[in-house]
């Protein structure tokens, strides 16, 4: 009866074991089955629009924006961080020792060379020059006298004075003239002084801070001086540029060109002055394979002050009548760089390009395309080799397709081609024409001054 007991106890565990693991296989199927069913339209949905992987998905058409092929002008411009510098800056220290009796500078004033700024007390140097005015009275008599004595002692030498007594009278002669000069002398040093506690200002420019007030004893020793006068026109900007640009720079100088230089502020959108570069240093910085430039600036409103930091747009020339594309269409893969061409069919297909310099809108195109050849500017990602496209507004020019480009960090290769989130609005461009007609061509959205023209003129 135990025996027949625990055998049923060992079977009902297994009884239970089984309808568990049933039930979960229920459950997994049925899980399984929902998942399958509901996604499926969805996934497939998903798949139609991204250009399908079916025949009919692939078939069906995409629209997209379009731009034509067509001629342009490629600024080529070169792009870095400058630091505005002075052509003069002046530290207006007193060339004699003294107290300030008068300060008539104002802070922060234009002033021009030989503008009165303080006066130290000359009533010592003054005194002096009496003193020494009436010793040179004095010592021109002497001088007068021993001048009589020699015409008569020279006159009697035959008779009863010897040739030795005008040999000394003339020696006495000479010694008075040369107390003479040292009075001279002294009194011009005197004089030099008393016009050195006259400060006037030495060079035009704008006056700093006062350093020193009415009262205070001065010293040419003085390490601040009075006041700083720092030049505001022209001023000048200083950049650098790396070494591989500089064949270009150089070779444009050679050729007698005037190289406009833009500078914008800091975050590169507002312009800020124009002016041409000057110079170019005579030597590569071993540290940084860069060289140094100075450009220069009529400064009329004062926009830059010195030590300002902005950002330099150096235009070394202008390609003409190239043939471009707008940056938008420029693809990157495994064919390398291409754009997507629609044929008369509404067919695209891809086709692989050569490109050249480029600005912040379009880039020159090599090879690879033709005038007229349209190329998809916006839509590029639901399309593949073959797939059939529709244009929406087939009549739109393809400036208004053209994209927006972020503008890429100053002194930063572009990435040409590489596209961004296209646009169609028609205003996309203003703030990239706005740098062009302004001369440099590049403005913020060039980036390209470093890497693109490098290429061209390398």
């Amino acid at each position: 009866m135990q025996q027949s007991e625990q055998a049923t106890q060992r079977v009902k565990p297994r009884r239970r074991r089984g309808w568990i693991v049933l039930l979960l296989l229920l459950v997994a199927a049925g899980g399984l089955a929902v998942w399958l069913h509901p996604f499926s339209q969805p996934r497939q949905a998903a798949d139609e629009g991204r250009g399908g992987r079916s025949g009919r998905n692939r078939l069906t058409p995409q629209p997209v924006a379009v731009a034509s092929v067509a001629t342009g002008s490629i600024p080529i411009v070169f792009d870095a961080l400058g630091t505005v510098t002075s052509l003069s800056t002046v530290i207006v220290r007193p060339q004699v020792s003294g107290q300030i009796t008068q300060i008539a500078l104002t802070e922060g004033q234009m002033v021009r060379k030989g503008d009165f700024l303080a006066q130290i007390d000359d009533r010592n140097f003054v005194a002096s020059l009496h003193q020494l005015t009436g010793q040179l009275k004095h010592d021109q008599a002497l001088l007068d006298d021993a001048r009589l004595d020699l015409n008569r002692d020279e006159k009697l030498t035959t008779n009863a004075i010897t040739i030795q007594a005008v040999d000394l009278q003339r020696a006495t002669v000479e010694a008075d003239e040369g107390t003479v000069a040292s009075d001279q002398a002294q009194i011009e040093a005197v004089q030099l002084n008393i016009s050195n506690c006259h400060i006037v200002a030495p060079a035009d420019g704008r006056l700093g801070l006062r350093q020193v007030d009415t009262g205070n004893y001065v010293t040419p020793g003085d390490a601040n001086g009075i006041v700083v006068i720092t030049q505001m026109q022209p001023i000048s900007v200083m950049f650098s540029l790396p070494e591989d640009n500089l064949s270009a720079v150089t070779g444009e100088m050679r050729n007698g060109a005037t190289l406009p230089v833009t500078l914008f502020d800091r975050d590169d959108v507002q312009q800020v002055a124009s002016g041409t570069l000057q110079t170019v240093d005579n030597q590569i910085d071993p540290t940084t394979g860069t060289v140094k430039m100075r450009a220069i600036f009529a400064n009329p409103d004062q926009a830059l002050f010195p030590n300002q930091f902005v950002n330099a747009h150096l235009l070394v020339r202008t390609l003409s009548n190239v043939m471009v594309v707008p940056n938008a269409a420029i693809q990157h893969g495994a064919p390398g760089t291409f754009v997507y061409v629609v044929g008369a069919d509404d067919t695209v297909s891809v086709r692989p390009i050569t490109t050249g310099p480029g600005d912040a809108a379009a880039t020159q195109v090599l090879s690879g395309l033709s005038l007229g050849d349209r190329v998809v500017v916006d839509g590029v990602d639901r399309l593949k080799d073959g797939a059939k496209v529709t244009v929406p507004d087939a009549a739109t020019p393809a400036a208004a397709t053209a994209p927006t480009v972020a503008a890429p960090a100053v002194g930063q290769p572009p990435a040409q081609g590489a596209p961004p989130a296209a646009t169609d609005a028609p205003g996309a461009q203003q703030h990239h024409h706005r740098h062009r007609k302004n001369g440099t061509g590049g403005g913020t959205g060039s980036g390209s001054g470093d890497s693109r023209a490098g290429g061209d003129n390398g």
